[in-house]
């Protein structure tokens, strides 16, 4: 069985029948558990709204680095966070591709993350692109020992991967990996440990070959998977069950189904 360690649900803009469908699809595809992500704690209420009638789709709790706009300050990440419903603090980090004019106010928040998670004890989810040695940077100031996390889509070089695994943290591969032109991402995928390996979509956007240029959804999971099991020479159902366990270790405050 697979896990979707990263989607947006609520991202998906569809009817409460239509998502209902989508994680049917997808559990029929083998996906078994979805942790849906947020990105805006202003909208984060809806997001949990949107999800509530599915069993098997957890929830994070944050604001993305692209979406400051809608930042907070510690408290109100740290009131919002500290709920049963919340399995880990994020998607927040830096992103100096799009948007390098607000690295001040993306620090401050990236920084406020880290500290919510060592507060609540939950783990991170990170999403970082072109601020490589800032990330591990602040990650190496402020994370707490205990406190863990997953590069999420990672697209960085394998020093990057080498620094933040050596901090504790999983790396996520989505379905970029399935792109011609992501020979870089491939040699990395090779070389990353299968006990700190995760699979996500990261949909809707992203959809893996062969559905390139689709509105990406959970059932996807599976093609990313099997692409990184032939990566890897390793057989499909291996890097099913070891990507799964991976997830529950992480995300440890969700109750495995299986």
């Amino acid at each position: 069985m697979f896990v979707d360690s990263h989607c947006h649900l609520d991202r998906l803009k569809k009817t409460p029948d239509e998502l209902a469908q989508t994680v049917a699809f997808a559990m029929d595809k083998g996906v078994e558990h979805f942790l849906c992500v947020s990105v805006s704690v202003s909208e984060f209420p809806q997001m949990l709204e949107t999800i509530r009638p599915f069993e098997n789709v957890s929830a994070s709790c944050g604001v993305h680095p692209l979406h400051q706009e809608d930042a907070c300050d510690y408290q109100t990440l740290f009131d919002a966070a500290n709920s049963e419903k919340v399995v880990a603090i994020g998607e927040t980090g830096l992103d100096y591709y799009y948007s390098a004019d607000t690295r001040e106010v993306q620090t401050t928040s990236f920084i406020d993350h880290i500290k919510v998670a060592n507060a609540l004890n939950k783990p991170l989810i990170i999403h970082t692109r072109d601020a490589r040695e800032d990330t591990i940077d602040l990650l190496r100031q402020h994370l707490a020992p205990t406190t863990r996390g997953v590069l999420h889509c990672f697209t960085e070089n394998w020093e990057m991967a080498k620094a933040a695994m050596e901090l504790g943290f999983y790396i996520s591969i989505s379905g970029i990996v399935t792109f011609a032109s992501a020979k870089e991402l491939q040699d990395v995928v090779k070389q990353i440990p299968l006990d700190r390996l995760l699979i996500e979509t990261d949909s809707p956007w992203l959809a893996p070959v062969p559905y390139r240029g689709k509105q990406n959804q959970p059932a996807y999971v599976k093609e990313v998977g099997e692409f990184i099991a032939k990566l890897k020479g390793i057989s499909v159902e291996e890097l099913a069950k070891t990507t799964t366990d991976n997830f529950y270790k992480l995300f440890n405050l969700i109750p495995r189904q299986s």
